[in-house]
């Protein structure tokens, strides 16, 4: 069982009781065992193999679940669909911009912000989060070299 506690209506506090149920158990096992950052949708097609009764709505509300208590990573781009990674210590990716596909960075040396000379407009910086983008190894494969970049690229 793990105890969070959540914020709701303003400033009261209530503790919110999550069980780790044999569903939500077979989704982490699942997205732990991928490298592939996998959408919703893909990990559903995974983890039906095992538990064939179970919903697309149910993959989704338990990744939400996951995320909301920092078990996985909840990777959104804007305009594209949502992907999971099983890995929740802090890391970095980079991001195909012909496929989508997304992967870990390994960095020897992370970039070190100084958050006292950011103008965040009154905004309170809590962290961040840096996304690489690039063309993966199978799409360069399959593009032409006489093709120009996607035009975000260029």
């Amino acid at each position: 069982m793990i105890i969070i506690l959540t914020k709701e209506r303003g400033a009261q506090l209530k503790k919110r009781i999550v069980r780790m149920t044999h569903q939500r158990e077979i989704i982490l096992e699942e997205l732990r065992q991928l490298k592939t950052h996998p959408t919703a949708d893909e990990l559903y097609d995974i983890v039906k193999k095992r538990l064939p009764r179970i919903s697309l709505a149910t993959v989704y509300r338990n990744l939400d679940v996951l995320a909301d208590l920092g078990m996985i990573q909840r990777i959104e781009v804007s305009g594209r669909q949502k992907r999971f990674d099983g890995n929740p210590e802090p890391h970095h990716h980079i991001r195909c911009l012909v496929c989508g596909r997304v992967a870990d960075v390994e960095m020897d040396n992370p970039p070190q912000i100084n958050f006292s000379s950011l103008h965040t407009h009154g905004f309170k910086v809590l962290g961040f989060r840096l996304e690489f983008e690039g063309v993966c190894p199978e799409c360069s494969f399959t593009q032409k070299d006489s093709q120009p970049p996607p035009e975000n690229l260029q």
